[in-house]
């Protein structure tokens, strides 16, 4: 969903200045934000071979996939990478399927596959953030747009559902509340669970904050022992809203601590002030022009990743051996940017 969300003013420039219709290849994962999206018109979810999947995906469903692009008659695609994706699997997918324009950003010389090529001079040149990293792709074709943020749009009854919901899982709505996202995708971007435990005794005890622990449903049991640690003044939601409430929650929220993955984003989009326990994985994801704080820390070096991009940002660009922040660091950082959106409110 992050990396959906960080392309979409790339997309909205692709919209404004052709005035075409957008189609999305995207994850199952992706499909659950794309429909917030307005500049999207159309989704085509699919699993590919050179993504992470929960189950290996069949040859025939990539040439199927292959049959149904072909048949749509697209005139171009733009492939969306961090820098240390290779572009060429999905390039040559679009090649099989006769997409006569194929523009990305690829380190070694594509030929043929790709029509429109960006030199990849990511990270040992430079590092850009992951939304102006796009952007540059598709100006490179003459895509502009004036509005750079990300945006998404939800109805007004996801506000009032995600409100009863809290309501009914015993949220005092006279009293503030503020969200602490623990669930994360992958091992070696979790923070620790003791932490999240004291990190939210502190909320509560020190700033008097409701403690509302969200994620998906998978996390539920994760979320409940955070909750249950915790003690008084903390929900476990885990499960309990649809995507669009959740941004809903997030919109309505004057804080939101979390791990580095989508929630980060979705609270970007809705100008929600973050935390961001960022595990030193990519650098490019940070919170994109939002009131933030990013606490950083080392990935386990059993977790690290092989490929070696990746790895050359590690030994070379990244400080080692970071600690995970406290939870008393995590506090004084809560403090310093709730004074901070406390001074543009009354600035305003």
């Amino acid at each position: 969903m992050g990396d959906l969300l960080m392309s979409s003013p790339a997309i909205r420039a692709l919209k404004e200045t052709f005035n075409c219709k957008i189609s999305l290849l995207t994850s199952a994962m992706g499909n659950w934000i794309a429909s917030f999206i307005k500049e999207i018109d159309e989704v085509i979810v699919a699993d590919l071979p050179w993504v992470k999947t929960k189950k290996p995906v069949d040859e025939k469903e990539t040439k199927d996939l292959i049959e149904q692009l072909t048949k749509k008659n697209f005139d171009g695609v733009v492939i969306f990478t961090v820098y240390s994706q290779n572009p060429l699997p999905a390039a040559m997918l679009t090649y099989l399927a006769g997409i006569p324009r194929r523009l990305a950003y690829c380190r070694e010389n594509p030929y043929n596959l790709l029509t429109d090529w960006v030199v990849e001079k990511e990270p040992f040149s430079f590092i850009k953030h992951q939304v102006e990293r796009d952007l540059d792709l598709v100006r490179s074709i003459n895509a502009t747009t004036q509005n750079d943020k990300i945006n998404i749009e939800i109805s007004k009854s996801a506000k009032e559902s995600a409100i009863r919901k809290i309501k009914d899982a015993g949220v005092d709505l006279e009293r503030e509340w503020l969200i602490i996202h623990p669930g994360v995708s992958e091992t070696k971007r979790e923070y620790p669970e003791e932490n999240w435990i004291g990190t939210g005794k502190l909320l509560r005890d020190e700033l008097d904050f409701q403690l509302l622990v969200t994620g998906s449903s998978s996390e539920k049991e994760l979320c409940a022992r955070i909750r249950n640690n915790i003690g008084d003044n903390s929900f476990a939601l885990a499960g309990l809203l649809s995507i669009e409430e959740f941004i809903a929650l997030i919109s309505m929220a004057p804080l939101v601590i979390s791990v580095n993955t989508g929630t980060v984003h979705i609270a970007a989009a809705t100008q929600t002030p973050v935390i961001v326990l960022y595990a030193l994985t990519n650098p490019q994801h940070t919170p994109w022009k939002v009131k933030s704080s990013v606490l950083f820390y080392s990935v386990k070096e059993e977790l690290r990743s092989k490929n070696q991009v990746v790895t050359y940002v590690t030994e070379n660009l990244m400080e080692k051996k970071l600690e995970p922040p406290s939870p008393a660091e995590i506090i004084n950082e809560t403090k310093k940017l709730l004074e901070k959106v406390s001074e543009i409110r009354v600035a305003n």
